[in-house]
């Protein structure tokens, strides 16, 4: 990736020519407790993260939104099971979590309240973004406020590579970045591609959704000499992983710069829970991971882990030029000790991710659905059949959102089900249970053998 060096080392030089390269300073702060109580195996707290209740008259709106409430919906005491968030850990409710968030709050109440540049980084944030650089195998690390932003930081300085180095105009065509972008990616992604090709900093090229020969093509066919290519690592509303091995190969063959959005599998996937990447074993050819610390975290943030060869040049350039980043909030501090501790938890409580892939293949042995990850869609069709469907859920004791447009194309209306290592087997049968008039009639006879693999 030496070309991607030379060209971030020129934007830097650019920025420092005209007193523009940013770094943050950390306020120095008493460091959190350094080994907070974990445990052998689930405990009390873990049903506060999917055991929920809805008030009366949100029950009862949900449930007219069909026209179909009426005089037995009295009944219904609105405690659900929750199966539509994503706190694959169940970390959220954790004792070390909740007390870290607890004993920062006391101590500093929410911090310094500023961007990161002015004064709201400090020795929690830097603890953070070292403990993500350690489990993403980076040298360093960026905290962002959210996954959404984060994202957006990495789209916008990339762009500025261009417009920098075009020096007083717009770039032409060919000093552009070419960017090819999985159909399928974030929303978050999608908005800052939209941003750079607005400021004509990038051009956009969309191939079919993990389809290896349509980016092979789209690759071969265009001459610009700066090339990225993003793709969501596990995505959100199939929970299908992307082709990794077939990525590594095309980044060998062209010398894309590859950039993931790990958001569903950081802390999930992967033997120490590394993410998608640790699970393909490419870590090494990944150049810039994002991630969130508002799912498997079961906290609040985004990330930016940079490639190990040039982590702090990158960091430099994003925090220079990555607009999300430079105009927002820094996170408040009791939310980043609660992250450093379920980081910490997620290290120790190996169990937690066995508990995870276990409940991927007792689902996966219950319905013979084809599932590879704890995102299971279950797609039903129009809106209506998507809220009918959502609503025998409530009656059943679930709480299920039905996905639908814009989220998803019309006509694909799905049930979005993530499992979490907070949920019992209990709750998948009596789940699965509920499903049967949507599950599909051919089941993919092969799919649990494949998910025992994982």
């Amino acid at each position: 990736m030496a070309q991607w060096d030379a060209l971030v080392d020129a934007a830097l030089a650019r920025l420092e020519a005209r007193s523009l390269l940013r770094a943050t300073r950390p306020i120095a702060l008493a460091p959190p407790p350094a080994a907070p109580e974990t445990f052998a195996g689930p405990g009390p707290w873990d049903r506060a993260a999917v055991e929920i209740r809805l008030d009366h008259g949100t029950l009862h709106q949900w449930l007219a939104e069909g026209g179909e409430a009426g005089e037995q919906e009295e009944k219904l005491d609105g405690n659900l099971i929750l199966f539509s968030g994503n706190d694959y850990m169940g970390l959220s409710s954790h004792p070390a979590v909740r007390e870290a968030a607890v004993k920062a709050a006391q101590e500093y109440g929410m911090g310094p309240r500023g961007s990161a540049l002015i004064c709201g980084y400090t020795t929690y944030h830097k603890l953070v973004e070292e403990s993500l650089a350690e489990l993403k195998k980076k040298e360093d690390c960026l905290l962002c406020p959210t996954g959404f932003s984060a994202n957006m930081a990495v789209m916008t300085a990339l762009g500025s590579i261009s417009s920098l180095l075009a020096v007083g105009r717009k770039p032409a065509e060919d000093e552009r970045i070419a960017i090819f972008s999985d159909a399928l990616n974030h929303a978050s992604i999608i908005d800052g591609i939209r941003l750079l090709e607005r400021q004509q900093e990038a051009l956009v090229f969309v191939y079919k959704h993990c389809d290896m020969s349509h980016l092979d093509f789209l690759l071969s066919s265009c001459s610009m000499e700066k090339k990225v290519v993003v793709t969501d690592s596990l995505f959100s509303m199939d929970g299908d992983f992307a082709p990794f091995p077939e990525l590594v190969k095309l980044r060998i063959k062209y010398g894309f710069l590859l950039v993931i959005d790990d958001a569903h599998g950081t802390l999930v996937c992967g033997e120490n829970g590394g993410g998608a990447a640790e699970l393909f074993d490419c870590e090494n050819d990944i150049d810039i991971s994002v991630g969130t610390l508002s799912k498997a975290a079961g906290c609040q943030g985004g990330f930016i882990a940079c490639s190990l060869l040039s982590s702090t040049r990158w960091k430099s350039l994003i925090q220079s030029r990555g607009r999300s980043f430079i105009f927002s909030t820094a996170l408040p501090v009791p939310v980043v000790a609660s992250v450093h501790a379920a980081l910490y938890v997620s290290r120790k409580e190996v169990w937690r991710r066995s508990v995870v892939w276990r409940h991927v293949q007792y689902f996966a042995s219950l319905t013979k659905v084809d599932i590879t990850s704890p995102i299971i869609s279950i797609v039903v069709g129009s809106e209506q059949a998507a809220l009918r469907a959502g609503r025998h859920l409530l009656r059943s004791g679930f709480h299920v959102t039905p996905i639908r447009p814009p989220t998803v194309p019309p006509n694909s209306c799905r049930l979005r089900i993530t499992l979490s290592a907070s949920h019992s087997s209990d709750d998948i049968k009596r789940l699965v249970d509920a499903l049967t008039p949507w599950l599909p009639d051919k089941h993919a006879e092969q799919s649990y053998a494949a998910v025992s693999k994982l």
